[in-house]
């Protein structure tokens, strides 16, 4: 576990980016000016504790992308902390490895490999005051790909989630936070968990198509079913999960300490729903790695209060300002 210290005078602030995704080439041209642009603005304005980052950090194998990023993050002058995702992950474990080395080489670089058997980056992140724990967050690893069936009894491979073990770790250390008297935790991981789908298709009113929903448009206090009127946000590429409930957000809610949950891997979806007592986010996608909506171009901070209590919002940048205009 990994411990930062609060001031007891400030809110706790951490800022997270999402799938940059770069390739080496990408930082020399208008997509790294982006990235770079908007990660320095935005710590600029936030001026965050911990900057943590919700996966796809680059392509496997791109070496040059992942020693670039980390150059950017050391630059801002805070700890930072990531998860892998879904192409962090896909060329193996030796790829991981190499990665993990540039980074060990900065010294902002927070990280834990835990427990091998439940994949690579399943850690928490203890924020305390006074020494005791105030808030924790709970760093996890969603792999890569998972073998699923389809309705038509066809094997495939699908967006993997957490595992069985995985969840198991979770309950566990999490009733341990709380047993010690840690009031609230969060969840950051990349491949959103089952429970984003039911939380969107509860919110949502019936009869709205989600690509009509304006994303500059506020809260849009039209689009949402009651109950779920503090909702915000859209779902222009809807959620890639694995196509079956493993139960985690049914062991989010036994514990009772998570009451957020962040994710990235959909590059234009950037809903906050609150479901079954636990809101669940997507994070704003930074720079256009792979492909993205401009207007969706940012970050998401979580602010932790005194009583250890987290509210996340959306900080968002114009890219225009980064790019040469010819």
């Amino acid at each position: 576990m990994i411990f930062i210290e609060k001031d007891p005078n400030r809110d706790f602030l951490i800022l997270n980016f999402s799938d940059p995704q770069l390739t080496d080439s990408e930082w020399n041209e208008d997509a790294g000016a982006i990235v770079t642009g908007t990660v320095k603005e935005l710590t600029e304005r936030v001026r965050p504790d911990l900057i943590t980052l919700s996966g796809d950090l680059a392509w496997a194998g791109h070496r040059d992308s992942y020693a670039r990023l980390a150059d950017l993050m050391e630059s801002c002058g805070v700890p930072w902390a990531p998860v892998f995702g879904n192409h962090d992950n896909q060329n193996g474990q030796e790829e991981v490895d190499s990665t993990l080395e540039i980074f060990s080489a900065r010294k902002g670089f927070l990280f834990e490999r835990g427990d091998p058997s439940l994949g690579c980056g399943n850690y928490v992140i203890a924020i305390t005051e006074g020494g005791k724990p105030l808030h924790a967050v709970f760093m996890t690893d969603t792999h890569n790909l998972k073998p699923a069936v389809s309705p038509e009894g066809e094997a495939y491979k699908d967006w993997s989630d957490l595992n069985a073990e995985q969840i198991a770790w979770y309950e566990k250390t999490a009733a341990a936070l709380k047993a010690d008297g840690c009031p609230e935790t969060t969840v950051i991981m990349h491949i959103p968990c089952y429970s984003f789908r039911q939380a969107f298709a509860a919110a949502l009113k019936p009869g709205i198509d989600p690509l009509s929903v304006d994303p500059t448009d506020g809260a849009q206090t039209e689009c949402w079913n009651e109950g779920y009127e503090d909702s915000f946000g859209v779902a222009f590429d809807g959620v890639s999960s694995y196509p079956v409930d493993n139960g985690f957000l049914d062991s989010v809610i036994a514990v009772g300490s998570t009451k957020t949950i962040i994710c990235g891997h959909n590059h234009t979806t950037d809903f906050s729903v609150p479901y079954r007592g636990v809101r669940h986010v997507f994070s704003l996608k930074v720079g256009p790695g792979c492909f993205w909506d401009e207007k969706l171009n940012g970050g998401t901070v979580v602010r932790i209060d005194s009583n250890g209590h987290a509210e996340a919002r959306h900080e968002f940048v114009d890219p225009v300002k980064f790019m040469k205009l010819s």
